[in-house]
């Protein structure tokens, strides 16, 4: 039986690299999900220039998958229908990811019904395996490619992923609709691991190779990785990103992301004020995404710039627990001072009437 692909320019489109942002969940006060202004977001994302967009995913909050909340197909349908009507306006092609969790069961069941919300590929997490083997974990991928082309995602432990080892990055690579590879373990190694692993499998030349390295965006963008083969030097770039960072200031995210692709290009060398920019967009995702307290109020963060910028009503999460935590606005507050060539508010501003119509 052959595997299901997404359209060849789908494909063709994710090998070439582009920004992808994890798309976040807009809620109104009593923590239901706000229509208005969730689809406010996707509409600025695509505005943006945005031509990938994850949904379903960690940013978008896994609670939506609790059967008491039951956002997870909502959320699917609503991003799916506004990417499609901006598309036909727009005569663009945008790919649409789904993110998948859960043990075997669960993640087919979501699988199927990112499928039918006209979804191209799904972002598979293993989080729900903690303590399997490399065979049990792609034995279950290998279930769950049966539905739907599947993009690999190494999520840090620090929120819930587990680690990953470069045996099983080989044997994942060489499921034959492994079309992307998500590397998000914000660790130098554990990257190396996943990229020596897609060398190893034989079909590098197959997969797109995308940074979910908040912590390391441009230089991830700008490297080139070479691994010996049996025919050569086998080379691997990294080609887009796919990160929750990129939910915010995505206008500036574009637009940088068009000058790393230029420079990469070139091949005239890096300049250093790329890398002072790389340096200091790690500086605001350390403020975004709460570093200094382990991560713990990463998606309310992301919150908290949007708020501001008048997209969300409020921070508000599925988990009444989760909030800012003690510092974290200060923080904010800092990066937006000290690096204010990085912001969009300007273009936010300019359109938000018309995103929220």
């Amino acid at each position: 039986m052959s595997l299901p692909l997404p359209p060849q320019d789908v494909l063709s489109l994710l090998k070439k690299g582009v920004v992808i942002p994890a798309h976040p969940l807009a809620l109104d006060k009593n923590r239901n999900m706000n229509e208005r202004r969730q689809r406010a977001l996707t509409r600025y994302y695509l505005d943006s220039g945005a031509r990938g967009m994850a949904v379903g995913v960690h940013t978008t909050q896994f609670e939506i998958r609790d059967p008491e909340i039951g956002l997870y197909k909502p959320v699917l349908e609503l991003a799916s229908e506004e990417i499609d009507g901006y598309c036909d306006k727009q005569n663009q092609l945008v790919v649409k990811i789904a993110g998948l969790a859960g043990k075997t069961d669960q993640a087919v069941g979501e699988a199927k019904t990112a499928v039918e919300c006209g979804y191209h590929t799904g972002l598979l997490s293993l989080a729900a395996f903690k303590n399997a083997n490399n065979d049990e974990l792609i034995e279950h991928c290998k279930a769950v490619a049966e539905i739907i082309p599947l993009t690999g995602f190494y999520l840090q432990p620090a929120v819930g992923g587990r680690v990953l080892d470069s045996d099983f990055w080989r044997a994942f690579a060489q499921i034959e609709n492994v079309v992307a590879i998500k590397i998000a373990p914000f660790n130098r190694y554990q990257t190396l691991d996943v990229l020596r692993g897609v060398a190893e499998s034989g079909r590098a030349k197959d997969i797109a190779v995308y940074t979910g390295n908040d912590d390391n965006i441009v230089s991830d963008l700008l490297t080139t990785l070479e691994f010996p083969g049996d025919n050569g030097k086998i080379k691997i770039d990294i080609v887009g990103g796919l990160l929750g960072h990129w939910a915010v200031w995505t206008k500036r995210v574009v637009e940088i992301f068009n000058d790393v692709q230029t420079v990469k290009a070139s091949e005239e060398g890096i300049p250093a004020s790329l890398l002072t920019l790389g340096a200091q967009i790690t500086d605001c995702n350390s403020a975004f995404f709460d570093v200094k307290n382990n991560f713990a109020g990463v998606i309310t963060g992301i919150h908290q710039v949007l708020k501001r910028q008048g997209l969300l009503e409020g921070i508000w999460t599925l988990n009444p627990d989760e909030g800012l935590s003690p510092g974290q606005l200060e923080e904010i507050d800092r990066v937006y001072k000290m690096y204010p060539h990085l912001n969009d508010d300007d273009f936010v501003k300019e359109n938000l009437d018309r995103w929220l119509l």
